[in-house]
């Protein structure tokens, strides 16, 4: 009788954490709210276990997290080309993310999972990031600036 309490207990607690997940939805864009080679939306917060999808919505761009700027021991993610890609949220805090050949045009978006536990080290960190920019020098920093 035990062991059938103690099933019935652990599957309603794994449906449980399924029902909880949610879905996002990133599009990559030429041209949006924040002006050229953006994503939207450009700072996205969700609960670790939920999953995103980046969208192709323009040709020519992926979505891949920055290694350095993700929570440690956060798997990532690197999509492809054209192609959508989706990330389960594995870690709680700050990802930082951008489209490989865009990232020159500041193109990066920020997701935050839970508490920004990894904010200020995120934030430190990002400078090197944000000095390759050509245009949209600040776009990263005022991403950072949103979280709280």
């Amino acid at each position: 009788m035990n062991r059938k309490i103690f099933t019935a207990t652990a599957a309603l607690m794994l449906s449980s954490q399924l029902v909880f997940a949610a879905e996002h939805t990133v599009q990559m864009k030429n041209v949006g709210a924040d002006g050229t080679m953006v994503f939207e939306p450009a700072v996205l917060n969700v609960a670790v276990g939920d999953t995103v999808h980046f969208e192709p919505t323009d040709m020519a761009h992926n979505a891949e997290s920055v290694n350095n700027l993700i929570p440690e021991g956060s798997a990532g993610w690197k999509g492809a080309m054209n192609q959508k890609v989706s990330f389960t949220v594995d870690k709680e805090g700050v990802y930082v993310y951008k489209c490989t050949p865009h990232t020159i045009m500041g193109m990066v978006g920020v997701v935050v999972a839970g508490s920004p536990t990894n904010l200020e080290e995120i934030k430190t960190q990002s400078a090197s990031l944000s000095a390759t920019f050509v245009m949209n020098k600040d776009r990263l920093t005022n991403y950072l600036n949103q979280v709280k």
